[in-house]
């Protein structure tokens, strides 16, 4: 599943014919798209700005990728990468062995370069998730946290930490029902229901493009492969402005994950 540069082109075209001002880049780990320099640097001749999601540990790998935080620097690339937890315990209970040492070892690289430094315009955000089935903790607590424990013990300094609630599908839906939590978090989600978050939803301002170029109201929706209703374009090369502003948003249950409490979307809670 690798977008292709025919595909970043349409992309690109739609980029440049509306008034669209980040790319977010997304992907598990895109930096191993083999156009994805070109991509970041098309964006940026737009006069547009990257947002690279990337999951650091990619960084450390080689020299190709150790290249990366000065390439991303050049570009202004906004940086948004996830941590699970400020300690290792509980970072590789999730994540896997070795992941949060290699993971303060791309953040150094980042913070080298300028990134989360003072006066910099170099945006470097960490992304939290819960660890189970409950909803996260307020955000600019769990923000100090983060700050006071990186900075003390690691030296790291970073921007914001975005609070994104689990959603109830695919791994996390696996795990809800394996523990046979799924009808109790569901539960929590509905009760926490914000209409004001939903008004803040990412599918009002945003949309998400499959890697072969299918468009999505959000990147939830494409993970369960829920297409935009009729009516939408159905592809990035028949991108419409007008018609994306007026559609219908396709909406399941999961939707109630980032309408819940202060909301969440890709940039953490709505009601700040």
């Amino acid at each position: 599943e690798i977008m292709t540069r025919e595909t970043m082109q349409y992309c690109l075209n739609a980029i440049q014919e509306s008034d669209v001002s980040k790319v977010d880049i997304t992907g598990g780990a895109p930096e191993m798209n083999p156009h994805f320099r070109w991509f970041v640097e098309e964006i940026s001749k737009l006069g547009r700005r990257s947002i690279v999601r990337s999951n650091l540990t990619i960084l450390t790998v080689n020299s190709k990728y150790r290249q990366l935080p000065q390439f991303f620097a050049d570009h202004r690339a906004i940086m948004v990468s996830s941590l699970p937890c400020y300690t290792a315990e509980n970072t590789d209970k999730q994540r896997g062995s070795g992941v949060f040492d290699r993971s303060i070892e791309a953040l150094h690289m980042l913070n080298a370069v300028g990134y989360g430094q003072e006066g910099a315009d170099l945006e470097l955000h960490l992304v939290y998730n819960p660890v189970g089935a409950f909803l996260p903790p307020p955000q600019e607590k769990l923000k100090g946290d983060y700050q006071r424990v990186l900075k003390e013990q690691f030296g790291i300094v970073f921007n914001d930490l975005y609070c994104i609630t689990n959603l109830p599908i695919s791994r996390f839906l696996e795990y809800l029902l394996r523990l046979g939590q799924y009808e109790e978090y569901m539960q929590t989600l509905v009760d926490a229901f914000n209409p004001a978050a939903a008004a803040g939803g990412m599918c009002r301002n945003t949309v998400a493009v499959g890697w072969e170029g299918t468009l999505y109201d959000c990147d939830f929706n494409q993970m369960l492969e829920l297409k935009m209703e009729r009516g939408a374009p159905g592809h990035i090369r028949d991108f419409d402005i007008h018609k994306l502003k007026n559609r219908k948003i396709a909406l399941n249950q999961h939707c109630y994950g980032c309408t819940a409490g202060a909301g969440s979307t890709c940039g953490g809670e709505i009601i700040k």
